[in-house]
């Protein structure tokens, strides 16, 4: 490739991991929460209560539902309110986020779900707040599982975004939009497969440092 390609490589590489560091920090912040809930409010939770639980798991399902596409589309009046655009690295990350939230938080709830009932039974009957269970019980407990939602998460997101048809739909920038305008457009095949190969590089980076991290922390094994 000319060093002009690889400039244009090294700067897709940039959107790409900024799009998925940030998306993928918004799945984590918002979507735990959303996990805790729809497993403290299911039948024989910490908390239950029916009609949350419901409402909750009918959005998050509705949301996973949508394809990302017409996602992109429909949160342009949102994205624009946002960022003050609707185009570019920045509009992309809305919607991304907002794809990976409702992802994580459904990872996050089986996860949580795997937790001894017994050890939270225990817990409860010396008496400990709901609070309490969540951060002494409930998310250690749950934390190498969780740890592993999240990588797969980001796994998730990157290839979203290597492949997805945002790129041209809002010139989102990335790998993917590298690889639709160089690569496909324009017939250069070293290009696609550099793409091919970065992208390959980040999911396995990602994976193995995911799993280096749970293995440390899984006090199971």
């Amino acid at each position: 490739m000319s060093p002009v390609m690889i400039d244009l490589l090294i700067n897709a590489v940039g959107e790409t991991v900024l799009m998925t560091a940030v998306s993928g920090l918004f799945s984590l912040i918002a979507g735990l929460p959303l996990g805790l809930i729809l497993v403290m409010t299911s039948p024989g939770g910490i908390a239950q209560h029916r009609g949350i639980n419901r409402s909750l798991g009918l959005i998050v399902n509705s949301f996973r539902s949508l394809p990302f596409i017409i996602l992109l589309v429909a949160l342009i009046p949102f994205t624009r309110f946002l960022v003050g655009t609707s185009l570019g690295t920045w509009a992309a990350i809305v919607p991304l986020s907002i794809t990976a939230t409702p992802y994580f938080a459904r990872v996050a709830e089986v996860s949580l779900r795997d937790v001894d009932r017994g050890l939270i039974d225990a817990v409860r009957a010396m008496g400990a707040s709901k609070l309490r269970i969540v951060w002494d019980v409930l998310i250690p407990e749950a934390l190498p599982g969780l740890l592993s939602g999240f990588v797969v998460t980001l796994v998730t997101l990157v290839a979203l975004v290597g492949a997805s048809a945002m790129a041209g739909a809002i010139g989102a920038g990335g790998l993917g939009d590298l690889a639709i305008r160089y690569g496909y457009q324009r017939f250069e095949t070293s290009v696609m497969m550099a793409v091919i190969v970065v992208l390959i590089v980040l999911v396995c980076g990602i994976q193995w440092c995911g799993d280096k991290i749970v293995q440390k922390i899984d006090r199971r094994h």
